[in-house]
């Protein structure tokens, strides 16, 4: 048995999906979600459900009996403190999936672990001590080490269609990786079909190549066929901006230590290989996600 977490979400929608189409006929899913309906027909006739939030010990306590595997993701909550997001919400969880004995999970987490700026990234702190706290559980655990998803862009898509602009904090010529949600619940789906691992470690996720924001300008532009350019904005104006907007002031103090730790070189610390590299191209992206998005 699978449990997959926030299956309504952009990642566990499309892991849910894999799993429908690829796991054995022994293999039962079964999801943990607030409202049943959002579900698809066709997942809420097939998949076990337990309805409510995995944040709450009753709900993961009954969902982890008999499962062997586990997705977990936590969906940030931005009117808490950064380790209340991550380590607080899964805290009822790491107990649960102590005392069901579940072998084995895989995590959605964040590039940097080992690296200098580790204990000093905000949102990306407070995640990998997430990552801990499931380790220490006793599970086989792989965490999902992610960097930026393409999908953050569709948050500019107003702006994109208005005018012609996207906006970030980032340095314009540093290159980074970048990577595709799509390519991450892939990942997800071998590991939880494939339970053979054993211990803890991470799975980086990089996307195919590492872009600068001025890259991903260019390519905006041609494949949505009008001139995009990249405007960058301070540190200070994006905190007073999300403040602004009734974000817990902790919360947004994370946001901005993630953005300075990713512009200093957070998610370089990890060697691109074909194994730690996915496939999903930002042209590809643009194309079929980006493009309807700013011509809707």
């Amino acid at each position: 048995m699978i449990v997959i977490t926030a299956p309504t979400g952009n990642i566990g929608r499309q892991l849910l999906g894999l799993l429908l189409e690829s796991a054995p006929a022994e293999e039962t899913l079964r999801v943990i979600v607030r409202d049943p309906a959002r579900l698809s027909e066709a997942a809420r006739g097939r998949v076990e459900i337990v309805t409510g939030s995995h944040g709450d010990a009753e709900v993961v306590d009954r969902a982890f009996e008999g499962a062997d595997a586990v997705f977990w993701l936590v969906p940030p909550d931005s009117a808490l403190t950064p380790l209340e997001a991550w380590t607080a919400f899964t805290r009822p969880a790491a107990k649960a999936l102590a005392a069901h004995g579940v072998g084995h999970v895989v995590g959605v987490s964040a590039l940097g672990r080992g690296t200098p700026l580790a204990d000093r990234a905000g949102l990306v702190t407070a995640s990998l001590a997430m990552d801990d706290l499931i380790a220490d559980s006793g599970v086989a655990y792989r965490a999902l080490a992610n960097p930026s998803f393409f999908e953050n862009f569709l948050e500019e898509a107003d702006s994109i269609r208005e005018k012609g602009v996207f906006v970030d904090t980032v340095e314009p010529d540093r290159k980074a990786p970048l990577v595709a949600v799509a390519d991450i619940a892939a990942a997800a789906a071998r590991l939880l079909l494939d339970r053979s691992w054993t211990g803890v470690g991470s799975v980086p996720v990089l996307g195919p190549q590492d872009l600068s924001a001025n890259d991903l300008a260019r390519i905006m532009t041609e494949q949505l066929g009008r001139p995009v350019r990249y405007e960058r904005q301070p540190l200070e104006e994006m905190h007073s901006t999300l403040v602004g907007y009734g974000l817990n002031a902790e919360f947004v103090q994370g946001i901005v230590d993630m953005k300075r730790a990713k512009d200093e070189g957070l998610d370089a610390g990890v060697e691109r290989t074909p194994q730690t590299s996915s496939p999903t191209t930002f042209e590809q992206w643009c194309a079929r996600t980006l493009k309807p998005a700013v011509e809707s």
